[in-house]
């Protein structure tokens, strides 16, 4: 079938991309879900810095590929051997399939599925399988999902269905940031009663991390970024206080749980020393591979804090979306807030350079 997509067409082109227009507005060709996999037709699609690290070349991906992660849409056909989800059903898009055989599968989340990091490094469905072609040449799958398009084919293990009452970009929302953020603090950080909770990088990730220790309920939840437009958006989605990583380190702020989502050596250096004596760093952002952090290993010694690596929030997706879906009806996880600006598909190269000057929490293309 015919399909419009954002192709990224080139890695590297200089900012702004509203400018140099590494993204273009295509129409390709999707082929039918094979077995085990599903025709989805896309209703909304979160943009976020796993995308733009592909862009601006943090992180290495085959070119053409049509873009886009945290998404959700309708099942419009069902490939041969599915018989667990219906035609109709809304799903959420996992960008990381988990197999659920492999060595990674049997941590129960602690690391991701070996069969399911290949496909995405590579570029294509947990099968191998290509589903998208344009003028008779492969396009590929970015990170199993391809959700800035009108259509996609996925893996029915990249996809997990949930209530119909869930707005379309709350559910696509659910799929990362707060899958991954929120698995941050519930699985990876694990506050208990009187824990506060301070969160270092404020984007998308930040933010639902935020908004999931609110709901917790457990103790104070602090934010901490360099723009005030983020201290300010912390503020407002109830945070207890937000600080500068100056100002937090010059009021000798610390806390036993510490999330770090920014994805910069500076950042992590920052979450380290705010983690309070016996206290956990939790570290979900993704920096370029060659970079790298100086802490101190005597601090962690004499204070016995711990530092652990949360890849997709340390999630099982098809386990933990709907335990995010049920917290949002309950009304304790308002995702909805975490949602910056709704955009066209054809904005997608300007949505990009909000990105990446920290001007946007979570901006939704709605199709």
């Amino acid at each position: 079938m015919k399909i419009t997509g954002a192709v990224l067409e080139a890695i590297g082109r200089p900012a702004p991309y509203a400018q140099s227009k590494p993204i273009s507005i295509s129409e390709l060709e999707l082929d039918p879900p094979g077995p085990g996999e599903l025709l989805v037709r896309m209703e909304a699609a979160g943009i976020c810095h796993s995308d733009l690290s592909v862009v601006n070349g943090v992180r290495s991906r085959p070119v053409p590929m049509l873009l886009g992660h945290e998404a959700a849409g309708i099942v419009e056909q069902l490939g041969e051997g599915v018989d667990d989800v219906k035609v109709g059903d809304r799903v959420v898009m996992a960008f990381l399939p988990r197999c659920g055989e492999c060595s990674g599968c049997k941590t129960n989340g602690r690391l991701p599925c070996v069969p399911g990091t290949a496909a995405n490094t590579a570029g294509t469905l947990l099968s191998g399988a290509i589903r998208l072609h344009r003028n008779g040449e492969p396009v590929y799958h970015h990170l199993g999902v391809s959700g800035f398009a009108t259509h996609a084919v996925v893996d029915r293990r990249s996809a997990v269905p949930v209530p119909a009452d869930l707005p379309a970009p709350v559910a696509a929302v659910l799929g990362c940031a707060v899958l991954t953020g929120g698995g941050a603090v519930i699985n990876a950080g694990r506050p208990e009663y009187g824990d506060d909770v301070i969160v270092v990088g404020l984007g998308g990730v930040g933010m639902a991390a935020v908004l999931t220790a609110l709901g917790l309920q457990k103790g104070r939840v602090i934010g901490v970024d360099a723009l005030p437009a983020k201290l300010d958006r912390v503020r407002e989605l109830g945070a207890d206080a937000a600080y500068t990583p100056a100002e937090a380190a010059e009021i000798g702020l610390r806390a036993p749980v510490v999330i770090e989502a920014a994805g910069h050596p500076k950042a992590f250096e920052s979450a380290v020393e705010l983690t309070a004596p016996a206290g956990v760093t939790v570290t979900v952002g993704l920096p370029h591979p060659d970079a790298r952090s100086q802490i101190s290993p005597a601090g962690l010694t004499s204070e016995a804090r711990m530092i652990v690596g949360s890849y997709l929030g340390s999630a099982i997706p098809a386990v933990d979306i709907p335990k995010y879906a049920e917290l949002w009806r309950a009304g304790r996880l308002p995702v909805e807030r975490l949602i910056s600006d709704t955009i066209r598909l054809d904005d997608i190269n300007t949505a990009m350079d909000h990105l990446a000057r920290g001007e946007a929490v979570r901006q939704v293309i709605t199709f």
